[in-house]
C-alpha cells in the first residue's frame, strides 16, 4: 500500500473523533524508520543537543531564515525558523529588536502526545523530529504547539517543522543557520558536553525561554531577551508585513529564491 493510499485509509478509517482523547501509544502501528533501528531515526543516546540565540549579536539580517529554506526545501512562504523584526520603546527612545524563532524542541513536548500515529516524536539525543511516513497531516500536533511553529507543508502535505537539522548533525555538521550566522548569534551544541560552547554559554551567562510558565522545558535558549520583546510578538504583527501593507509591494518581491532556481 502506497504512503498517500494509507494516509487516505488512515484518515478516513480508523481514526474517529474519538482519537482527539486518545494517546499514541494506545495504538499500534509499524514504524519503520525505529523498528529497524535506523540512526536517522534514533539519534545519538549520548548526546543532548540544544541552542542558544544570543540576542546581543543578532542583526535580524534573516540569513538564517534563507539558509534554512534552501537546504531544508522548505516551500515559498513557509519558514521553519525566522527573525521577528519588533519595535520597542516609546518616541523619541526607540530602538529595533530582533528574536529568531524556531521549534524550541521541548523536553516536555505537547505536540508528541497528542500525535495518533506517533509520527512526532523525541529523538534520544533530545531532537524532536516528524516522521514524514507515517504522518497523515491531521493537525493535532500543529493546534498543540506552544509556540506555533509546525506547519502543513505545502508540497508534501505532511507536517513541518525545524529539526535542528537533523541530517546534517548526524553527519557531525552544524544546522545551517547556525553556520550562516552573520553575528554568531546562533550556538548549537551537546549540553551533556559540559566544554562544549553551549554549556559554557549557560554556565557564564543568564538566559531565558519562551513562555516558561507553560512548563514544556524548551532547549532553545536566549541570552539578551528582553521581555518586551516575547509580550509585543504575541500583540503585534511584523514589520515587514507591515511595510508590505503600507507601500503595496507585491509579496514577490520580498521572497527569497529557493535553491533550483538561482
Amino acid at each position: 500500500m502506497s504512503n498517500q493510499t494509507r494516509r487516505d485509509f488512515l484518515k478516513k478509517g480508523l481514526f474517529t473523533t474519538a482519537i482527539a482523547t486518545t494517546s499514541a501509544s494506545a495504538i499500534s502501528l509499524k514504524i519503520p524508520s525505529r523498528d529497524n533501528k535506523l540512526a536517522k531515526a534514533i539519534g545519538d543516546k549520548t548526546k543532548k543537543y540544544a541552542m542558544v540565540i544570543d540576542l546581543r549579536k543578532c542583526v535580524g539580517c534573516q540569513a538564517c531564515t534563507a539558509s534554512c529554506i534552501v537546504e531544508n526545501d522548505v516551500p515559498m512562504n513557509q519558514y521553519r525558523t525566522n527573525v521577528t523584526e519588533l519595535e520597542l520603546g516609546e518616541f523619541p527612545n526607540v530602538r529595533k529588536g530582533f528574536l529568531p524563532q524556531l521549534c524550541n524542541h521541548c523536553e516536555d513536548a505537547p505536540c508528541t502526545k497528542v500525535c495518533p500515529t506517533g509520527a512526532t516524536y523525541i529523538r534520544e539525543d533530545s531532537i524532536v523530529v516528524i516522521d514524514n511516513e507515517i504522518c497523515i497531516g491531521c493537525g493535532y500536533c500543529e493546534s498543540a504547539c506552544s509556540y506555533d511553529k509546525r506547519f502543513i507543508n505545502e508540497e508534501t502535505k505532511v507536517m513541518d517543522k525545524c529539526t535542528f537539522c537533523a541530517h546534517r548533525i548526524d553527519k557531525g555538521l552544524l544546522p545551517a543557520c547556525v553556520e550562516t550566522c552573520v553575528g554568531g548569534a546562533r550556538v548549537f551544541g551537546d549540553l551533556n558536553d559540559k566544554n562544549s560552547e553551549i554549556s559554557q554559554l549557560l554556565q557564564t551567562f543568564p538566559t531565558d525561554v519562551l513562555k516558561k510558565h507553560l512548563g514544556t522545558k524548551p532547549k532553545v535558549y536566549y541570552i539578551g531577551l528582553d521581555s518586551r520583546l516575547e509580550l509585543l510578538d504575541n500583540q503585534t504583527i511584523d514589520l515587514d508585513d507591515l511595510m508590505k501593507k503600507y507601500i503595496n509591494d507585491e509579496d514577490s518581491s520580498w521572497t527569497i529564491t529557493k535553491k533550483g532556481n538561482l
